[in-house]
């Protein structure tokens, strides 16, 4: 009996950390991030956290290609007033995976096509109210095209493999 309570709150906590699976509104072509992302965009979209935390947000994108490495440039206006910029970099290794980095990532960034999705996973370091380097938290994104060739991002944020929160985004060309 307690082998099975062990294995069924192994199964609990590792569902709790699993990847966002597809979203309803995937359209037919496959999200390929060299060319979802080039140009001018804008993101809509709110962070949400286990604690209450709702925190609505405006990002300003402008991506490139440069035929091996895509950059993203993003500009994050937050509803209370908060501002915040990063640039993500990333490398194409192999056809369909990526390698990068952005100010906050701990460690490698890593993007892999699947299927209809691209996948984006990476840690990063949440700052503390002083400014100073708080918990590390693990991204898992999920990107899509819809039907009408909105981008539609969904990630999920862990901390210790149990899911904590989550960034839900609408992304228009602009």
């Amino acid at each position: 009996l307690a082998l099975a309570a062990a294995l069924g709150s192994v199964l609990v906590l590792s569902a709790c950390a699993t990847a966002p699976g597809l979203p309803k509104e995937t359209g037919p072509k496959p999200f390929i991030l060299e060319q979802a992302l080039v140009g001018p965009s804008v993101a809509r979209g709110e962070i949400r956290t286990i604690t209450g935390v709702h925190r609505p947000f405006t990002a300003k994108l402008y991506g490139t290609w440069d035929g091996e490495n895509f950059v993203l440039q993003e500009d994050f206006f937050f509803d209370d007033g908060e501002k915040d910029k990063k640039t993500w970099r990333l490398k194409r290794v192999a056809e369909g995976r990526y390698e990068g980095a952005r100010e906050d990532v701990v460690g490698v960034a890593k993007g892999f096509q699947d299927g209809a999705a691209f996948r984006l996973e990476y840690d990063i370091r949440l700052p503390k109210k002083d400014g100073t380097p708080g918990r590390k938290v693990r991204f898992r994104d999920v990107m899509v095209l819809t039907g009408d060739d909105v981008v539609i991002n969904n990630a999920t944020i862990g901390y210790f493999g149990l899911r904590v929160g989550g960034v839900n985004l609408k992304i228009t060309p602009e």
